[in-house]
């Protein structure tokens, strides 16, 4: 009875969003394209799929062989090899030299961290064809004084469940086991149903959006979802740049915002309309600003909803002017969070392409509406030019 429930207020929800008076149209036309676009998504990751299993199997045989029959490998090919294994294996490959000694013997040369040397050599020894590794290398328990150790990526091959991007046969795999499983849980009652269901629910997730389960759910980075919107206006650069540096200005016309309010020192207090109309307040602070040109910002620790971006006024030819916003947010919950957003109304995605019509009315015609209610140039000032 309880999932009846559930079911039965996702879809009164989903009906309330699509058949509102004033958005629906757009709504559905939008959903319309996003499903035959994720379709055609769909048939191309089975065909990926497809050519990774036909490659995968493909190299089974020769594998099988070779764990029985050595076979000689020439000594430029082995070099290859074991430059690929060390590229994997450290975090300075290219201070490494490898050379071959002839009858499966490699040398390898130059300066390595003492907390790779162990696993690097457990990966030259596992490379096909290596009978015998002569080891030349000098051992540095820190990287300071050689120049060569600076900087770097630590490097560890990884099982293929715990990479960050999954192969295109392991999310059809995963994505048909997580339905299978979905499947199964919902027709289970209890507890053990319900953890059924989000388990297999958090991985299907995982497979279709291909991103880490903590980058998934909003545990780990800003970006769980990122977007670009490019809009030309007609108006002077020195005009729209006014409009932006005055973020005081944005709830007036941009219809996801309540309030805006600077706090001074290129700090200001958001607060937007998050799902059910729930206020859900950050703070942002500005990172580079160059008048006329550029505005990039991003949320201040412990904020609510992570975020950052930027904001370019490029002036074209004929004295209009093109804005571009690039940006990247994590909801509370991640994407999860964002879809649950998106179902009750609450995407900044597409709510940022009409903000940007919005404003492009607001300055080009002088007034625009917004919360239901006409706008007009004077409701809006502007900062001076060079203002704070």
């Amino acid at each position: 009875m309880k999932k009846i429930a559930i079911g039965s207020f996702l879809a009164g929800a989903a009906a309330m969003y699509f058949a509102d008076p004033n958005r629906g149209r757009r709504r559905r036309a939008v959903a319309r394209d996003k499903f035959l676009a994720a379709f055609r998504d769909v048939g191309t990751e089975f065909e990926k799929a497809g050519r990774d299993v036909w490659n995968r199997a493909h190299a089974i045989p020769p594998a099988a062989r070779s764990l029985w029959k050595s076979e000689p490998v020439d000594g430029p090919v082995l070099v290859e090899r074991v430059r690929a294994a060390v590229g994997r294996a450290c975090s300075h490959p290219h201070a490494i030299r490898i050379h071959s000694g002839g009858n499966g013997q490699i040398v390898i040369e130059g300066p390595v961290l003492k907390h790779e040397l162990d696993y690097l050599m457990k990966r030259v020894h596992a490379v096909s064809g290596v009978l015998q590794v002569v080891s030349r290398l000098e051992i540095f328990n820190e990287p300071y004084g050689v120049s060569s150790l600076q900087g770097g990526i630590p490097r560890r091959a990884l099982p293929e469940v715990a990479q960050q991007n999954w192969t295109p046969a392991l999310r059809v795999a995963s994505g048909a086991a997580a339905g299978a499983m979905l499947y199964a849980g919902m027709r289970l009652d209890g507890a053990g149903g319900y953890a059924a269901a989000a388990g297999s629910a958090a991985l299907l997730a995982r497979a279709i959006v291909n991103r880490p389960f903590l980058e998934l759910f909003g545990a780990k980075g800003s970006g769980a979802v990122h977007f670009d919107k490019s809009i030309h206006i007609e108006a002077p650069v020195e005009e729209v740049y006014g409009y932006w540096e005055n973020f005081e200005n944005f709830p007036k016309f941009m219809t996801h915002l309540k309030e805006v309010r600077q706090l001074g020192d290129g700090r200001s207090h958001w607060v937007a309309a998050g799902p059910g109309g729930i206020s859900v307040p950050w703070d942002a602070a500005i990172t580079e600003q160059r008048e006329n040109q550029l505005l990039a910002w991003h949320s201040v620790p412990g904020s609510l909803v992570r975020t950052e971006g930027v904001v370019r006024f490029d002036k074209d030819r004929d004295g209009s002017t093109r804005v571009s916003v690039r940006m990247c947010y994590c909801p509370p919950a991640g994407v999860v969070g964002h879809a649950v957003a998106w179902l009750f109304g609450a995407d900044p995605k597409s709510e940022m392409d009409d903000d940007l019509v919005r404003m492009k009315s607001l300055i080009e015609t002088g007034k625009t509406r917004a919360h239901g209610l006409p706008v007009t140039r004077e409701q809006v000032p502007v900062l001076r030019p060079g203002a704070a």
